[in-house]
């Protein structure tokens, strides 16, 4: 069974920083596509920012309001993914969620995580 276990999350200042994780088992990590995703009431759930498999190809890629402030990244060996999240705005206050994902596995994986409370607030 694949699984996602997320650990980071919590209260902080704006312009303060979190550094999310999420480690993943029960599938060969470094051929799975891993993203990072947000949500709140408001606007629902939100793509933050993804990160392609070994030898896919692809690029990393973040949403408009994560591009410059966030960091996504990988350790394949340690099967983790991690989102550095910097200068931190109110407005990111959210839900997180580590989402892991391999299309062409039969059948499909399509795996998130529990989520993460992230609150930003004075």
């Amino acid at each position: 069974q694949v699984r996602l276990v997320e650990s980071g999350g919590g209260l902080v200042q704006p312009g303060g920083s979190l550094r999310l994780s999420c480690k993943a088992s029960g599938t060969t990590f470094k051929f799975s596509d891993m993203s990072w995703h947000r949500q709140t009431p408001e606007k629902g759930r939100e793509l933050v920012a993804e990160i392609p498999s070994w030898g896919s190809g692809g690029a990393t890629q973040y949403s408009h309001f994560a591009e410059g402030r966030f960091t996504i990244s990988r350790d394949d060996a340690r099967e983790m993914v991690y989102l550095q999240m910097d200068n931190l705005k109110p407005e990111d206050t959210a839900v997180y969620f580590c989402h892991l994902a391999r299309p062409f596995t039969i059948p499909p994986l399509d795996v998130w995580g529990q989520g993460l409370s992230v609150t930003v607030t004075v």
